[in-house]
Protein backbone atom coordinates (compact mmCIF):
# COMPACT_ATOMS: atom_id res chain seq x y z
CA UNK A 1 0.00 0.00 0.00
CA UNK A 2 1.82 3.93 -0.85
CA UNK A 3 2.02 6.21 1.90
CA UNK A 4 0.37 9.53 1.55
CA UNK A 5 2.62 12.14 1.37
CA UNK A 6 4.99 12.73 4.02
CA UNK A 7 3.38 16.47 4.22
CA UNK A 8 -0.19 15.31 4.31
CA UNK A 9 0.32 12.20 6.53
CA UNK A 10 1.50 14.44 8.85
CA UNK A 11 -1.44 16.69 8.42
CA UNK A 12 -3.94 13.88 8.48
CA UNK A 13 -2.28 12.38 11.91
CA UNK A 14 -1.86 15.88 13.96
CA UNK A 15 -5.69 16.29 12.69
CA UNK A 16 -6.77 13.46 14.24
CA UNK A 17 -5.22 14.30 17.69
CA UNK A 18 -2.71 11.05 17.50
CA UNK A 19 1.23 11.46 18.07
CA UNK A 20 2.01 9.90 14.55
CA UNK A 21 4.44 11.36 12.28
CA UNK A 22 6.82 10.43 9.09
CA UNK A 23 10.22 8.90 9.65
CA UNK A 24 12.80 11.25 9.31
CA UNK A 25 15.38 11.15 6.88
CA UNK A 26 18.48 9.01 7.13
CA UNK A 27 20.64 9.24 9.03
CA UNK A 28 17.83 9.30 11.08
CA UNK A 29 15.67 6.34 12.42
CA UNK A 30 11.97 6.41 13.41
CA UNK A 31 9.82 3.53 14.27
CA UNK A 32 7.47 2.75 11.54
CA UNK A 33 4.70 2.76 14.07
CA UNK A 34 5.15 6.76 14.20
CA UNK A 35 3.50 7.23 10.71
CA UNK A 36 0.08 6.28 8.71
CA UNK A 37 -0.76 4.58 5.42
CA UNK A 38 -3.34 5.23 3.35
CA UNK A 39 -6.58 3.16 4.42
CA UNK A 40 -4.50 2.09 7.79
CA UNK A 41 -5.86 3.29 11.31
CA UNK A 42 -4.32 2.81 15.10
CA UNK A 43 -5.63 -0.65 16.06
CA UNK A 44 -8.48 -0.21 18.73
CA UNK A 45 -7.80 -2.07 21.80
CA UNK A 46 -10.75 -1.62 24.07
CA UNK A 47 -10.13 0.68 27.53
CA UNK A 48 -10.57 -1.33 30.94
CA UNK A 49 -12.34 1.64 31.53
CA UNK A 50 -14.08 3.80 29.69
CA UNK A 51 -15.89 7.30 29.81
CA UNK A 52 -14.57 7.65 33.64
CA UNK A 53 -15.26 11.61 34.86
CA UNK A 54 -12.64 13.16 36.34
CA UNK A 55 -15.09 16.60 36.53
CA UNK A 56 -18.55 17.21 36.09
CA UNK A 57 -18.43 18.75 32.52
CA UNK A 58 -19.83 15.66 29.59
CA UNK A 59 -15.86 16.63 28.43
CA UNK A 60 -14.18 15.88 31.32
CA UNK A 61 -14.03 12.03 30.81
CA UNK A 62 -10.98 9.68 30.01
CA UNK A 63 -10.04 6.36 28.90
CA UNK A 64 -8.06 4.03 31.35
CA UNK A 65 -6.27 1.08 29.75
CA UNK A 66 -4.54 -0.93 32.62
CA UNK A 67 -1.35 -3.27 32.15
CA UNK A 68 -1.22 -6.25 33.97
CA UNK A 69 1.58 -5.80 36.77
CA UNK A 70 2.09 -7.42 40.16
CA UNK A 71 3.86 -3.78 40.64
CA UNK A 72 1.88 -0.56 40.40
CA UNK A 73 3.09 0.19 36.77
CA UNK A 74 4.26 3.47 34.92
CA UNK A 75 1.42 5.69 33.08
CA UNK A 76 1.01 7.44 29.86
CA UNK A 77 -1.17 10.62 30.16
CA UNK A 78 -2.17 11.12 26.57
CA UNK A 79 -3.71 14.56 25.42
CA UNK A 80 -5.28 14.38 21.75
CA UNK A 81 -4.37 16.90 19.15
CA UNK A 82 -7.35 19.17 17.33
CA UNK A 83 -6.11 23.30 18.20
CA UNK A 84 -7.91 22.70 21.54
CA UNK A 85 -11.29 22.92 19.08
CA UNK A 86 -11.83 19.48 17.83
CA UNK A 87 -11.19 15.37 17.86
CA UNK A 88 -11.80 12.95 20.81
CA UNK A 89 -9.77 10.47 23.56
CA UNK A 90 -9.81 7.78 20.68
CA UNK A 91 -7.36 8.82 18.37
CA UNK A 92 -4.99 7.61 21.33
CA UNK A 93 -1.67 6.43 19.76
CA UNK A 94 1.32 3.65 21.48
CA UNK A 95 -1.21 1.18 23.23
CA UNK A 96 0.20 -1.71 21.63
CA UNK A 97 3.95 -0.80 22.46
CA UNK A 98 3.46 0.63 26.12
CA UNK A 99 0.94 -2.39 27.40
CA UNK A 100 3.56 -5.44 26.49
CA UNK A 101 6.37 -3.20 28.37
CA UNK A 102 3.48 -2.67 31.69
CA UNK A 103 2.85 0.95 31.29
CA UNK A 104 -0.84 1.81 31.72
CA UNK A 105 -2.23 4.36 29.58
CA UNK A 106 -5.20 6.94 29.74
CA UNK A 107 -6.94 8.91 27.43
CA UNK A 108 -8.55 12.09 28.21
CA UNK A 109 -11.42 14.42 26.65
CA UNK A 110 -11.39 17.72 27.53
CA UNK A 111 -13.66 21.61 27.47
CA UNK A 112 -12.99 22.95 23.90
CA UNK A 113 -11.54 26.55 23.59
CA UNK A 114 -15.02 27.36 21.95
CA UNK A 115 -17.02 26.17 24.72
CA UNK A 116 -14.68 28.19 27.27
CA UNK A 117 -15.13 31.69 24.82
CA UNK A 118 -19.06 30.87 25.66
CA UNK A 119 -18.83 31.04 29.35
CA UNK A 120 -16.88 34.28 29.38
CA UNK A 121 -14.01 32.21 30.05
CA UNK A 122 -10.57 34.28 29.49
CA UNK A 123 -8.69 33.44 28.28
CA UNK A 124 -10.28 30.22 26.50
CA UNK A 125 -7.31 28.14 26.66
CA UNK A 126 -7.37 28.16 30.39
CA UNK A 127 -10.44 25.32 30.48
CA UNK A 128 -7.94 22.95 28.40
CA UNK A 129 -5.23 22.90 29.66
CA UNK A 130 -6.75 23.41 32.84
CA UNK A 131 -8.71 20.38 32.42
CA UNK A 132 -5.26 17.99 31.45
CA UNK A 133 -3.90 19.15 34.97
CA UNK A 134 -7.32 18.44 36.79
CA UNK A 135 -7.20 14.58 35.16
CA UNK A 136 -3.66 14.32 35.97
CA UNK A 137 -4.39 14.91 39.52
CA UNK A 138 -7.39 12.23 39.42
CA UNK A 139 -5.59 9.68 38.00
CA UNK A 140 -3.21 9.87 40.58
CA UNK A 141 -6.08 9.75 43.25
CA UNK A 142 -6.85 6.23 41.38
CA UNK A 143 -3.59 5.24 42.08
CA UNK A 144 -4.18 2.29 44.55
CA UNK A 145 -7.57 1.36 42.64
CA UNK A 146 -5.90 1.64 39.31
CA UNK A 147 -1.94 0.09 40.07
CA UNK A 148 -0.20 3.10 39.16
CA UNK A 149 2.94 4.28 40.36
CA UNK A 150 2.05 8.14 40.80
CA UNK A 151 5.36 9.10 40.56
CA UNK A 152 5.90 7.60 37.15
CA UNK A 153 3.65 9.73 34.92
CA UNK A 154 4.62 10.63 31.60
CA UNK A 155 2.59 13.11 29.43
CA UNK A 156 2.64 12.65 25.45
CA UNK A 157 0.25 13.72 22.96
CA UNK A 158 0.05 15.63 19.24
CA UNK A 159 -0.14 19.42 18.42
CA UNK A 160 -2.05 20.72 20.89
CA UNK A 161 -2.26 17.65 22.89
CA UNK A 162 1.65 18.07 22.86
CA UNK A 163 1.52 21.86 23.44
CA UNK A 164 -0.54 20.87 26.52
CA UNK A 165 1.57 17.99 27.25
CA UNK A 166 4.71 20.62 28.09
CA UNK A 167 2.63 22.74 29.90
CA UNK A 168 2.12 20.20 32.23
CA UNK A 169 5.59 19.43 32.02
CA UNK A 170 6.71 23.04 32.99
CA UNK A 171 4.04 24.29 35.41
CA UNK A 172 5.26 24.55 38.80
CA UNK A 173 2.95 22.40 40.88
CA UNK A 174 -0.60 23.02 41.04
CA UNK A 175 -1.79 21.43 43.94
CA UNK A 176 -3.66 22.15 46.74
CA UNK A 177 -2.35 20.70 50.10
CA UNK A 178 -4.85 22.62 51.94
CA UNK A 179 -7.97 22.05 50.17
CA UNK A 180 -11.10 19.55 50.82
CA UNK A 181 -11.03 18.44 47.83
CA UNK A 182 -8.52 15.43 48.16
CA UNK A 183 -8.12 15.33 44.31
CA UNK A 184 -7.20 19.14 44.27
CA UNK A 185 -4.30 17.87 46.37
CA UNK A 186 -2.95 15.45 44.51
CA UNK A 187 -0.09 16.94 42.39
CA UNK A 188 -0.07 17.73 38.79
CA UNK A 189 3.56 17.22 37.91
CA UNK A 190 4.85 14.42 35.46
CA UNK A 191 7.79 12.19 35.54
CA UNK A 192 8.48 13.71 31.44
CA UNK A 193 7.07 14.59 27.89
CA UNK A 194 7.08 12.66 24.67
CA UNK A 195 5.28 14.69 21.94
CA UNK A 196 5.39 15.41 18.70
CA UNK A 197 4.35 19.21 16.68
CA UNK A 198 3.98 20.54 19.34
CA UNK A 199 3.63 24.30 19.54
CA UNK A 200 6.07 25.07 22.06
CA UNK A 201 5.09 28.60 22.68
CA UNK A 202 1.98 30.87 22.65
CA UNK A 203 3.45 34.32 22.06
CA UNK A 204 2.89 35.33 18.86
CA UNK A 205 5.61 38.07 18.15
CA UNK A 206 8.20 35.18 19.05
CA UNK A 207 6.03 32.51 16.77
CA UNK A 208 6.13 35.14 13.86
CA UNK A 209 10.03 35.43 14.54
CA UNK A 210 10.51 31.69 14.57
CA UNK A 211 8.38 30.91 11.06
CA UNK A 212 7.32 34.47 9.65
CA UNK A 213 4.33 32.60 7.82
CA UNK A 214 2.63 31.69 11.36
CA UNK A 215 -0.77 32.44 11.91
CA UNK A 216 -1.62 29.68 14.70
CA UNK A 217 -2.94 30.90 18.34
CA UNK A 218 -5.12 33.28 18.25
CA UNK A 219 -7.76 31.33 19.04
CA UNK A 220 -6.51 30.32 22.25
CA UNK A 221 -6.73 33.99 23.43
CA UNK A 222 -10.28 34.27 22.08
CA UNK A 223 -8.88 35.96 18.67
CA UNK A 224 -11.13 34.36 16.11
CA UNK A 225 -10.37 35.60 12.44
CA UNK A 226 -12.94 36.94 10.49
CA UNK A 227 -15.21 34.98 7.84
CA UNK A 228 -13.26 34.72 4.57
CA UNK A 229 -10.17 35.96 6.71
CA UNK A 230 -8.02 32.91 7.96
CA UNK A 231 -5.29 35.31 9.01
CA UNK A 232 -7.19 38.08 10.56
CA UNK A 233 -7.43 36.13 14.01
CA UNK A 234 -3.50 36.10 13.86
CA UNK A 235 -3.35 39.61 12.98
CA UNK A 236 -5.46 40.51 16.05
CA UNK A 237 -3.52 38.27 18.44
CA UNK A 238 -0.12 39.94 17.61
CA UNK A 239 -1.38 44.10 17.87
CA UNK A 240 -3.38 42.49 20.92
CA UNK A 241 0.19 40.81 22.38
CA UNK A 242 0.99 43.88 24.98
CA UNK A 243 -2.01 43.42 26.34
CA UNK A 244 -2.45 40.15 27.28
CA UNK A 245 1.37 39.46 28.16
CA UNK A 246 0.00 37.97 31.86
CA UNK A 247 -1.73 35.21 30.33
CA UNK A 248 1.03 34.49 27.65
CA UNK A 249 3.18 34.17 30.37
CA UNK A 250 0.99 31.67 32.49
CA UNK A 251 -0.49 29.32 29.52
CA UNK A 252 2.82 29.49 26.94
CA UNK A 253 5.33 26.33 27.73
CA UNK A 254 8.65 28.40 26.42
CA UNK A 255 7.96 31.18 29.27
CA UNK A 256 7.54 28.28 32.09
CA UNK A 257 10.40 26.09 30.93
CA UNK A 258 13.32 26.22 33.71
CA UNK A 259 15.89 24.38 35.76
CA UNK A 260 14.53 21.38 37.15
CA UNK A 261 11.43 20.57 34.52
CA UNK A 262 11.78 17.14 33.83
CA UNK A 263 12.92 14.93 30.42
CA UNK A 264 11.43 16.43 27.46
CA UNK A 265 11.44 14.40 23.75
CA UNK A 266 10.07 16.92 20.71
CA UNK A 267 9.90 15.08 17.35
CA UNK A 268 8.74 16.75 14.31
CA UNK A 269 8.89 15.57 10.26
CA UNK A 270 10.55 18.80 8.68
CA UNK A 271 13.77 20.02 9.15
CA UNK A 272 14.62 23.20 10.82
CA UNK A 273 15.01 26.90 9.09
CA UNK A 274 14.54 29.17 12.05
CA UNK A 275 13.66 32.83 10.94
CA UNK A 276 12.28 31.05 7.38
CA UNK A 277 8.67 30.42 6.39
CA UNK A 278 7.86 26.88 6.83
CA UNK A 279 5.21 24.50 5.02
CA UNK A 280 3.53 23.50 7.61
CA UNK A 281 4.39 26.22 10.40
CA UNK A 282 1.79 25.49 12.71
CA UNK A 283 3.76 22.24 13.61
CA UNK A 284 7.18 23.12 12.53
CA UNK A 285 10.40 22.06 13.87
CA UNK A 286 11.23 26.13 14.49
CA UNK A 287 9.17 25.25 17.17
CA UNK A 288 11.63 22.63 18.69
CA UNK A 289 15.31 24.21 18.34
CA UNK A 290 14.78 27.41 20.82
CA UNK A 291 13.13 25.56 23.20
CA UNK A 292 15.56 22.81 22.89
CA UNK A 293 18.36 25.57 23.35
CA UNK A 294 16.46 27.45 26.23
CA UNK A 295 16.04 23.31 28.26
CA UNK A 296 19.54 22.74 27.64
CA UNK A 297 21.03 25.90 29.06
CA UNK A 298 18.86 24.92 31.81
CA UNK A 299 20.25 21.83 32.32
CA UNK A 300 16.87 20.04 31.36
CA UNK A 301 17.65 16.76 28.91
CA UNK A 302 15.65 17.70 25.65
CA UNK A 303 15.76 15.03 22.73
CA UNK A 304 14.89 16.86 19.02
CA UNK A 305 13.91 14.63 16.55
CA UNK A 306 13.45 16.08 12.76
CA UNK A 307 13.80 15.10 8.95
CA UNK A 308 17.64 14.37 8.67
CA UNK A 309 18.16 14.34 12.14
CA UNK A 310 21.27 12.65 13.44
CA UNK A 311 20.84 9.15 14.94
CA UNK A 312 19.57 9.46 18.12
CA UNK A 313 19.29 7.12 21.13
CA UNK A 314 15.53 7.29 21.34
CA UNK A 315 14.07 7.03 17.74
CA UNK A 316 10.79 8.25 18.65
CA UNK A 317 8.76 9.45 21.66
CA UNK A 318 7.31 6.06 22.48
CA UNK A 319 11.02 4.41 23.13
CA UNK A 320 11.73 7.94 24.76
CA UNK A 321 8.85 7.36 27.20
CA UNK A 322 9.03 3.38 27.84
CA UNK A 323 12.47 3.75 28.74
CA UNK A 324 12.53 7.32 30.89
CA UNK A 325 8.77 5.46 32.56
CA UNK A 326 10.62 1.94 33.15
CA UNK A 327 13.13 3.59 34.80
CA UNK A 328 13.16 2.48 38.78
CA UNK A 329 11.33 5.36 40.36
CA UNK A 330 13.39 8.36 42.58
Amino acid sequence: MKSRPLSLALLAAFSAGGIAAPPAAKPAKVSMDFWITEGQQPVKIPPTQANVPYGTDKMQVLDFWKAESDNPTPLVFFIHGGSWKSNDKDKVTGLRQYLPAGISVVSINYRFVQQAQAAGIKPPVKWPLEDAARAVQFVRSKAAEWNIDKTRIGASGGSAGACSSLWLAFHDDMADPSSSDPISRESTRVACAGVVGAQTSLDPAQMKEWTPNMSYGGHAFGFNPTKGAPASGFKTFLENREKILPWIKEYSPYELASAGDPPIYLHYADAPAPGQKQKDPTHSSNFGVPLQKKLKAAGVECHLMHLGAPEQKYPDPIAFLIARLKQPSP
